[in-house]
Parts: structure tokens; sequence; C-alpha cells
């Protein structure tokens, strides 16, 4: 790959060049790829910074239009670059190349759903309460309100999703429709794609004519170069998707700042599957198939992979164990993304083997090497569920925990024992829901998405989209990562009381020149 040249980008400038750290490895072969990347210095990582600060002061005052013409320009250069695209980022990630050509059209499609979502306009909340000099006994004042951006944020790239989740995902993207310059911390897993990618991504800066400090790539370690730029003091913002362990560190570091920062990130979640009795009698091999395909889908290395499954031990369970035990028995082994994620999921694989209150049904075929993963599914009771917390934690690979109950009371003890979720999914007859709101309430209240008659692997890209959830599934249960809310996270309401027209932000002015639905005396119009 002649384009890549193992260097950050500060700005517009690329980072001097120094001892190369960090490879990129084919994990299917542990191939070390080339160019290796230096880490960047503490000047550089300042100095991008810096420039993210001043470009602030011009790309924060964008119009909704320039901001929607430079993410359908990001997406455009995607495009051009997706046969590269397609050719490297299997060799970093072991991902098969339909798999990331799906990705590069849902990034590129995410890019230009913000773009639409930043020129309507509307996300600003213009809300307008005019002036009343002879109200009694106090004259009102003219007070105005919008959504404001907040200034540069992190971005923290995912190993799991080398495009929609990193450099220009949809952290980026939403950052970017707000209105704040983003700096990018590449992963480690696949430097040679967030180059490719960031490089795109500068040439549509350069091109907007739009200031250089408003997008700036990154390489380093994890713990400290991302460290550094959460605490960096001109950073005012920061989004995240990784480990449970990672995620928390740095949440930490967030709030201990001397001005501490909004930080959302993606953590943990074993989103539990709940299949009622009813549609288990009805259709038990279909959804032994189904849980299946989504267990296994990407190695199971979704944040939504169904790493707990609910069912009534009864008679109607025979078939659907017998059918996604057979599954599981012929299912080939896998290449993980990296050794990391490889050797994690061996050991929490192991960890639930040796379990006494745990059996295993069903392995597949195992491979060799540190990034092989084998399919397995394990089974075990409500009551050790129950009143053993570690058979909650999240297993990222292709299993599932099946825990059988023989009443609704355990149900719906399990379904309260939960820790915050990004989604709960529940299969059930026209009947059986009915049967089970009180469960269907409690999960409303455990996950950010609530799924019926279906399964949680895919994400729609929509404006509607919640990928949230209470903690641990993030940091902050009150916002999402994929949807339009999405631009929420990186603005903040400012209110102008008494101003003159001509010194309002245009959304704001009475003549409302860039033509947005605003709320006026509680009307919107």
């Amino acid at each position: 790959m002649a384009e890549l040249t193992g260097k950050s980008s500060i700005g517009f400038q690329s980072s001097t060049q120094s001892e190369s750290t960090i490879f990129g490895v084919n994990p299917a072969t542990g191939e070390t790829l080339q160019p290796g990347y230096a880490a960047v210095s503490e000047k550089e990582l300042n100095r991008a910074v810096e420039l993210a600060e001043d470009a602030f002061e011009i790309f924060g005052k964008s119009s909704g239009i320039e901001r929607a013409a430079l993410l359908r320009k990001i997406a455009d250069n995607i495009e051009l670059i997706s046969d590269k695209l397609a050719a490297l980022a299997p060799q970093e990630t072991g991902l098969p190349e339909p798999r990331i050509k799906m990705e590069t059209g849902r990034t590129c499609a995410q890019l230009r759903l913000f773009a639409s979502v930043a020129e309507e306009g509307s996300w600003v909340g213009a809300r307008i309460d005019h002036a009343d000099p002879d109200r009694a006994p106090v004259p009102k004042p003219d007070i105005r309100s919008m959504k404001r951006p907040l200034g540069p944020v992190a971005v923290f790239c995912a190993s799991n999703f080398p495009l929609a989740f990193s450099v220009a995902g949809g952290d980026t993207a939403s950052a970017l429709a707000a209105g704040c310059p983003v700096i990018v911390k590449a992963h480690q897993s696949h430097p040679g794609t967030a180059e490719l990618v960031g490089t795109a991504l500068t040439n549509a800066v350069k091109d907007s004519g739009l200031p250089e400090g408003v997008f700036s790539l990154l390489y380093g370690p994890g713990r400290e170069t991302g460290q550094a730029l959460v605490r960096h003091p001109k950073i005012k913002a920061a989004g995240f998707t990784g480990s449970r362990a990672g995620g928390q560190s740095l949440m930490k570091i967030a709030a201990d700042r001397p001005e501490p920062i909004p930080f959302y990130a993606e953590m943990s979640s074993i989103n539990p599957v709940f299949i009622l009795s009813g549609a288990m009698a009805e259709r038990g091999e279909a959804l032994a198939a189904g849980l299946y395909g989504s267990m296994t889908m990407g190695v199971g290395q979704f944040c939504t992979n169904p790493g707990l499954t609910i069912v009534d031990n009864n008679s109607n369970l025979e078939p659907f164990l017998s059918k996604i035990t057979e599954l599981v028995d012929s299912s080939p082994s896998a290449t993980m993304l990296n050794s990391g994620i490889g050797s994690a999921y061996d050991s929490g694989a192991r960890s639930l083997s040796e379990n006494v209150a745990v059996e295993a049904l069903a392995r597949g075929e195992a491979g060799e090497g540190k990034c092989q993963a084998e399919a397995v599914l394990f089974r075990t009771t409500s009551d050790s569920f129950l009143h053993d917390a570690s058979l909650g934690t999240e297993l990222f690979g292709p299993s599932t925990l099946i825990v059988t109950h023989d009443s609704k009371d355990k149900m719906l003890a399990l379904a309260k024992s939960l820790e915050g979720q990004l989604t709960a999914t529940v299969h059930g007859t026209e009947a059986d829901l009915e049967a089970n709101r009180d469960l269907l309430e409690i999960l409303e209240t455990k996950a950010g998405r609530v799924l019926i008659n279906g399964f949680p692997t895919g994400v729609e890209v929509c404006h509607s989209m919640v990928h949230g959830g209470p903690f641990p599934a993030t940091s902050d249960g009150r916002s999402t990562s994929v949807g339009t809310n999405a631009i929420h996270r990186f603005s903040r309401d400012v209110c102008y009381q008494s101003f003159p027209d001509s010194l309002l932000p245009r959304e704001l002015q009475e003549a409302n020149p860039l033509n947005i639905r605003r709320m006026i005396d509680g009307v919107i119009v």
C-alpha cells in the first residue's frame, strides 16, 4: 500500500517520523504488517489539540449547510478508496471482504445521514419567547435558546468496527455535524485502515476550505496517548467504544479533571434473549437457528451479541436444545480480531467450563492459534445465575449461556437481576406477549433497545435508533452512539436574553434566515 506513511496527521501536517512501535498484525497468519506507526509525541498531541481549539472558533460558527458539505465530501472520498479498504482491512482484522464492503457502505450512509440533520437544522432546538413589557407585576424579557457545539472532541476507534465505529464512524460524524473539531485516537489493531480513512477525511477538510484543526489522527499506546487526550484541558468531550475496564478508566479521568467533561463510553453488554413458552412450542427449531446465527455472526464480536438466553424448562425445550447443540457442534472455528480478544475469549470460556454450576452443551471445531475461536454453548439454572454474579459477565465471542427457569417469577427475577444492557429481546406469540407485559416493562428499564421476535445483532442506522443503555452498557444511559440523536452528546444549551436581533445566531433571528423549525412562544413553527 504505497499510500501508507506510518505517520499521525496533525491537522494538515504529518507527524515527525520516529521509531515505529505500532504494527498491524494479520490475526489469521500472525504476519506483522508494514508500515509501522510511531507513537505521537507529547508536543504533537498538544499541537493537535491547539489546532482544534483554534479551528473551533471558525468551525463552531459554521452553518449546517457547510458542515453537511464536509460530511458528504468525507463520504465521497471514502467511496473512492473502497477497493483499497476492502483489500487492506481484512489483512488487519481477519474480517472478510464482504463485511468490509458492507461496513464501508454503512459508514458513508451514516455520514450522509448526519449531513442531512446538520443541513435541515432543527436539531438545535431553537426556542423563542418574545418579550412582554406590559406583563405585571414584572415585565417579561425576550429569551431565546438553542444548542451550541461543545468544542474539540476526542474519539477512540473501536477494534471490532474498523470503519463504522472508528476514524469516520458515528462519534466523528455526529461531532462534526454538531460543529466540533475531532481528534481521533487510532486503534492499534487496524492502523493502516485508520490512515487510509484519515487521509480521506483530511482531504475533505482541505477541499471544503475549513481550518486544518477540524481533524487530526493520532497513533500511540492506548493507555498513554488516550489518557493524555482525555486529560487535556482543551478537550471538551470524548467518545469511546471498547472494554469495560478501559472505558471505566477513562471515565474516571474525565470526571477527575479540574474541569470534568462528558465522556460517552460504550462498554459491556450480554444482550439477554427471553424465549417465552408459546414461541418455543411453535417454532423452537427456527429460534435455535436464528440464535445460532446471531451468536456466531462476526465471530460473536458484536457489542449486541446475544450472550444470554433465558428459556422455560419444560417439554417444549428439547427440540430447541437439540437443534442449537447440533449447529454449535458442527460450527467451524473462525478468526477473531486480534490475539488479545482471542485470549480473553478463551479465558472466559474456560472459566465458564470450570464452573460447577455450568454445563458445556456443545463446542464447535477447535482452531489452532491465539486468534482462532470455537463456538460454545453453555447451560445453567436460574438459581445458579441469580447466586453467581460472574455468570452475568460479558464473554466477547461466539457463545451464549442458556439459563433455564421453572416459573414466571423466576423469569422476572432474572430480568430484574440484570445490569444495564444495549439490547433485550423477547420472542413470543401474541398471547405470550400480552401475558408478559410486566417482563417488557422491566426490560425497558434495563436496555436501550428492546426487540420483539428478532435478534439483536444488526444495528439499523436511522433517526430512531438507540445504541446505548444503562451502565455498564454505556457510561451515560441517556445517550446513543447510533441514530441522529447522537449529535446531542456534543452540544449544550445556550440562552440569549434581550439580545439585539443582529447579534443573535441565525437560528434565533426573528426572520428565521435558515428556515428551520422552531418553537415560538410555545408553538412549533
